[in-house]
């Protein structure tokens, strides 16, 4: 993985360019009627966009990927694999903006979403009926960082005809590869690890099924919610370096987690483990705002995945068009806050929290 990652997409042409070209161009010369490159409009089709999704299909072992403007229309775009009165299973903590657009499709469209714990079984079992058409998951859920076991999911799903769809932007290719392991779909927001640098907006959809693929490239190309061709240049550029900078990652959030696990400011530390993400809950006696007020090596964004630590407050920035009794239900409140550890050194992390810590006593 760490050799195909580095020489990510390399196709060397009568240049001997050693990466790839960028294609701007949004059309593309016929020859003449009924006569075409295989290219014609960027929207439906782009060289640049064309090295990017094979060389990802072939990452996650699926066969085709479809590369999106952002990771929200990498959700939309699965999205429209529902049909009035399908019902979808979904991991009961999860990012903010992805339950912001199925409360939409619930409203505009009578999709049904139900919030589950995917761990418990017999909770799974009792909600699922023939109008169950996905499971929604997310491995290592956001904000809490709860790691699901996906393994009976797949046999649960496919004793049932029910689509897995997982979104991975967590563990990315390079730790977990679910299409492999029995998924039927998954998806990153690619602006995170995938791109790496905080400097390109991306999402994409990988499938190994040829029914789902002409389904979402039918989606894909009428709804226009594609990637530009810059920005596939950027995505291959970060995938190039995606295995050091995990690997850093996960090691600085392994060291953080531990530094603050018995810390007399935190009443909680939820790591996963398996990831450069991790939240801290605050005790009573101190606040985050102005702990947030006192960082100076950390950065508050609301992002994740870039070589920089972000900290982000999801009460006010991830969840918060999420419905008050829905946060209080996941423990998203004013005392948690989300730590997306990045390749810095971690000393100065750590220094860096330490010291805003001891600062924010109430």
């Amino acid at each position: 993985m760490d050799t195909k990652l580095s020489q990510i997409s390399l196709k060397p042409d009568h240049t001997g360019a050693t990466t790839n070209p960028i294609y701007l161009s949004t059309a593309f010369e016929h020859e003449g009627v009924g006569k075409s490159t295989g290219y014609d409009y960027t929207r439906t089709k782009n060289p640049t966009r064309t090295h990017f999704e094979e060389a990802f299909a072939d990452l996650e072992g699926g066969t085709h990927s479809f590369a999106t403007s952002s990771g929200m229309a990498a959700v939309q775009l699965c999205c429209n694999l529902f049909n009035s009165g399908d019902e979808v299973l979904v991991s009961f903590d999860l990012y903010g903006g992805t339950y912001r657009i199925f409360d939409f499709y619930e409203q505009k469209y009578n999709v049904k979403f139900h919030y589950a714990d995917f761990n418990n079984h017999a909770e799974l079992t009792s909600l699922i009926n023939s109008n169950t058409r996905a499971f929604f998951i997310e491995p290592i859920t956001n904000p809490s960082m709860e790691k699901t076991d996906l393994a009976p999911l797949y046999k649960l799903a496919q004793e049932n005809d029910i689509i897995t769809i997982i979104d991975n932007t967590f563990l990315t290719p390079y730790l977990s590869r679910p299409l492999i392991d029995g998924a039927d779909i998954v998806l990153h927001s690619a602006t995170k690890y995938i791109g790496g640098h905080n400097d390109v907006l991306a999402g994409v959809v990988t499938v190994k099924d040829e029914v789902l693929a002409e389904s979402l490239s039918l989606y894909h190309n009428m709804i226009g919610a594609t990637l530009s061709p810059f920005d596939g240049f950027l995505l291959l550029r970060g995938l190039k370096t995606l295995h050091v900078r995990m690997d850093r990652a996960i090691e600085n959030a392994r060291k953080t987690a531990a530094h603050f696990e018995n810390h007399e400011a935190v009443e909680e530390v939820l790591y996963a483990g398996t990831t450069g993400m991790l939240s801290l809950r605050f005790k009573e006696t101190h606040s985050v705002n102005t702990f947030l007020e006192n960082i100076e090596v950390c950065t508050f964004a609301e992002s994740l995945g870039g070589t920089e630590t972000f900290i982000t407050f999801p009460f006010t920035q991830t969840h918060a068009e999420m419905p008050d009794e829905e946060r209080i239900k996941r423990g998203i409140d004013d005392s948690l806050i989300r730590l997306s550890i990045g390749i810095e050194s971690s000393d100065d992390i750590i220094q860096d929290i330490e010291q805003a810590l001891n600062k924010s006593v109430k």
